[in-house]
């Protein structure tokens, strides 16, 4: 509870200055794929909170591990106890920007290319990273969508012995969001 707490009074420190606007979803979607040559995993998460400054560029990211759904109950079982220890690091985080705000208009109709960078945070470990991904800017709304390629070494996630070499060592990420416009109170 403590860290919800300290997670809302984060979103708002970031997103509440000035005559901002706002931009939020709290069920936006991040799978993950991995073809090893032992087995092709899989996995959905469709509770993902997500916020946006349109006039500053602030993006953040907070999505709840044991919210990922596997084919096999026996996978999801080993990716929250033995790879991303989720009882000990509950939440991936990301805190970043657009780093090309000036070439997105979140003002006109359309598909913008953004350069995306900040703090991605896993397994308890924070790593700089700069994605390209897309904003579509909609009525109602912006859909905000990537595909970027994550080390599990970078974040000390290990693959046992076992299986090392049949379990793919990067893993590929989707992101998809759907950001609706923040109530104004």
């Amino acid at each position: 509870m403590k860290k919800i707490v300290i997670t809302l009074i984060l979103i708002n420190a970031i997103f509440l200055t000035g005559n901002a606007q706002m931009f939020i979803t709290k069920n936006g979607k991040v799978s993950f794929y991995s073809d090893g040559s032992l087995e092709k995993i899989e996995a959905y998460n469709t509770q993902v909170n997500s916020a946006i400054n349109i006039t500053t560029g602030q993006f953040v990211f907070k999505v709840l591990m044991k919210s990922f759904s596997f084919e096999k109950a026996l996978m999801q079982e080993h990716f929250n106890e033995n790879y991303v220890e989720s009882d000990k690091f509950p939440n991936a985080t990301f805190q970043g920007l657009v780093a090309n705000l000036n070439d997105v208009d979140f003002s006109a109709l359309g598909t913008y290319d953004a350069i995306i960078e900040g703090d991605l945070t896993i397994h308890g470990i924070k790593n700089k990273v700069k994605e390209i991904g897309t904003f579509e800017v909609k009525e109602g709304g912006i859909i905000g969508s990537a595909t970027f390629f994550v080390k599990l070494a970078d974040y000390d996630i290990s693959i046992p012995g076992a299986v090392t070499g049949k379990i793919a060592e990067d893993i590929e990420i989707s992101v998809d969001v759907d950001l609706k416009p923040r109530p104004t109170n």
